[in-house]
């Protein structure tokens, strides 16, 4: 069984920077790839980055050039680096993790971007 456990999350005024991290948990899996999607009230959940088993990256155009998705495979642990943040990236992030047979989701951590 995977457990997902996403920190970092909270409130930062628009301009600033926030990383959240989602460390997995379990075995006798394998990996297809990682990421981080979000919600934001009144919308449907989104994706927002994703990093391959090879360390290939892909990001929604909202994000792409402002937020960075990385991983350390010793810790288990998948980050996402969020920069110039402003009001529109208010939402709940979730982590998840893929593998061969189903996808796996944290329980999500808020971040509120407001003055």
């Amino acid at each position: 069984q995977v457990q997902l456990v996403e920190s970092g999350g909270g409130l930062v005024q628009p301009g600033g920077s926030l990383r959240l991290s989602c460390a997995a948990s379990g075995s006798g899996f394998s990996i297809n790839a990682k990421g981080w999607s979000r919600q934001a009230p009144g919308k449907q959940r989104e994706p927002v980055a994703r990093i391959s088993v090879r360390n290939m990256t892909t990001y929604s155009d909202s994000v792409k050039g402002r937020f960075a998705i990385s991983r350390d495979n010793a810790k288990s642990t998948v980050y996402l680096q969020m920069n110039s943040l402003n009001a529109e990236d208010t939402a709940v992030y979730y982590c998840w993790l893929q593998t061969a047979f189903q996808t796996y989701w944290g329980q999500g951590t808020q971040v509120t971007i407001s003055s």
